[in-house]
């Protein structure tokens, strides 16, 4: 039984399939409903032209992005001081533009594919997605935000994480689908041979749930990660740096004698250099309670109108770490002699520059740190260049950005599959939340409510050694991938040599 969907239909139960792919994700975990999408998506692909496929997997996108991403909207119109229009006309432009990713992933499966579903379901379809979410993870800057395989966290196919990384989950939950829209063509004997393959892909992964691919390093750490919950309206006011200070120092005061202390990005709204006493006063209270503190604060360069989001430690080996992935128009503006017409948000501290690419780690306890700020946690690469030497990650953040939309759950969401990538512990520390202490195989211990002044305190285990993605990246499901795609060529050649020589078969 082949699939077959009329235009209308076809085109209408693409874009619900991308509108309900985000209940995957969280804050709302349903993580079997992203396999079911994809199974959707590709049925609509079955027996159409190239263009028709491209226009299903773009409304795809449409809905996908649409729904998931629609904190955009949340981000310029209250927080961006943009224009009226902006607001909207940005996010449409953005979602439109996300959502071509989809759509080209059907017309090059159209366009490649061979004349068997089940190898199409199977084999390219899971292979060209892939490929397209690593492009959309790194072209123009790049955007890993909702890429399948975060929807896994809490499923069996996230076990799978420490070995194939987030690429490769995507593809499990690719051929998942694939497997399901397979089931609805071809002989008895291929429809139990696929059916026994989706299985053994899920019951193995689950299995994988006990394997230990890291150890513990030294003994474990008391841990306090502070959540301020500043108004983004008053963050960056000079006459309310003294009351922000003042809370943080406030919520910190029981927790000195811990072995280590987080606050979020720019925690300290101003320069470091401005903050001279203030930071001599914490590096006072560090050496008297011998608790490492960790917190977020613009740094200046040695150029003239240089300056850094950075995070600082305060420890025996007092350190900075520079963020090395600016976002465009949020934190600095891109091609601006060509583009300057184009400044239609007014941010506070939006001209930030770049941190260098390899940077020394941050120490606390003499253990060294992965550290990370903000969206940088949704780039594997990374996270990894602080690996196998960093005993636990920490990454910092001021959600406040996204106001209460799905974005602080997704981003949450990001944090725990490094976490799980890496097999190391995690603390997370934002504004207005949502801050959490996360372990090795990234579950929550615990995390804050959102928009409360809240301490969460801890144990956590550092860890050493590597997982299998830590030691070799995703170049492995990425070659696997372009050779998928590769073979699939192949046998549409073949197919087609055979259709039109059929005295070769003889």
């Amino acid at each position: 039984m082949n699939i077959r969907l009329s235009g209308g239909a076809g085109n209408f139960l693409a874009l619900v399939a991308g509108a309900v792919v985000p209940l995957a994700f969280a804050p709302f975990g349903f993580f079997p409903v992203a396999p079911l999408s994809m199974a959707l998506l590709m049925a609509c692909w079955m027996d159409v032209r190239p263009k028709r496929a491209f226009l299903r997997g773009w409304l795809f996108g449409l809905g996908q992005f649409g729904v998931g991403a629609s904190w955009i909207y949340i981000s310029i119109e209250r927080y961006g001081n943009a224009l009226p229009f902006t607001a909207p006309v940005v996010t449409v432009l953005f979602v439109m533009i996300l959502a071509c990713y989809p759509g080209l992933v059907g017309y090059f499966a159209r366009q490649l594919a061979p004349r068997s579903p089940t190898l199409m379901a199977l084999l390219l379809v899971p292979a060209l997605w892939v490929l397209f979410e690593w492009i959309k993870g790194w072209f123009l800057t790049g955007f890993s935000w909702l890429d399948l395989g975060y929807s896994q966290i809490d499923g069996p196919l996230g076990c799978l994480a420490p070995i194939v990384g987030v690429y490769g989950v995507s593809a499990a939950v690719v051929v998942t689908g694939g497997v399901v829209v397979a089931l609805s063509s071809g002989t008895t004997r291929v429809r139990v041979s696929v059916l026994a393959a989706g299985v053994a892909l899920w019951v193995g992964a689950s299995l994988l749930e006990g394997v230990e691919w890291v150890e513990p390093k030294g003994e474990p750490l008391k841990v306090s990660v502070v959540q301020g919950n500043i108004d983004q309206a008053r963050k960056w006011r000079p006459e309310e740096a003294a009351a922000i200070l003042g809370s943080y120092q406030g919520l910190t005061e029981q927790e000195w004698g811990r072995d280590l202390i987080l606050w979020p990005e720019t925690a300290v709204p101003m320069f470091l250099r401005e903050a001279a006493d203030f930071v001599a006063e914490l590096a006072l209270r560090v050496e008297e309670s011998g608790t490492d503190l960790v917190f977020g604060v613009p740094t200046l360069g040695q150029q003239p109108h240089e300056y850094f989001n950075s995070v600082v430690s305060l420890s025996e080996d007092v350190g900075i770490y520079r963020k090395r992935h600016l976002v465009p128009f949020g934190e600095y503006f891109p091609l601006r002699p060509v583009l300057r017409w184009l400044n239609f948000m007014d941010v506070p501290m939006a001209d930030f520059a770049k941190g260098e690419l390899n940077q020394p780690p941050l120490r606390v306890k003499d253990l060294a740190l992965g550290v990370t700020i903000c969206y940088e946690i949704a780039y594997s690469h990374l996270v990894r260049t602080t690996l196998p030497e960093a005993a636990l990650l920490v990454t910092v953040s001021n959600d406040a950005w996204f106001g209460d939309s799905l974005a602080p759950h997704q981003h949450l969401e990001i944090a725990r599959m490094r976490a799980r990538e890496t097999g190391r512990p995690l603390l997370r520390a934002t504004n207005t939340g949502i801050s959490a202490i996360i372990d090795s195989r990234g579950q929550i211990v615990p995390e804050a409510p959102q928009f409360r002044s809240v301490v969460l305190a801890n144990t956590i285990q550092p860890m050493q050694g590597a997982t299998p993605l830590v030691r070799w990246g995703h170049a492995p499901i990425l070659w696997l991938s372009l050779a998928a795609v590769v073979l699939a060529i192949i046998l549409e050649f073949l197919r087609r040599v055979r259709f039109r020589y059929p005295e070769l078969e003889s």
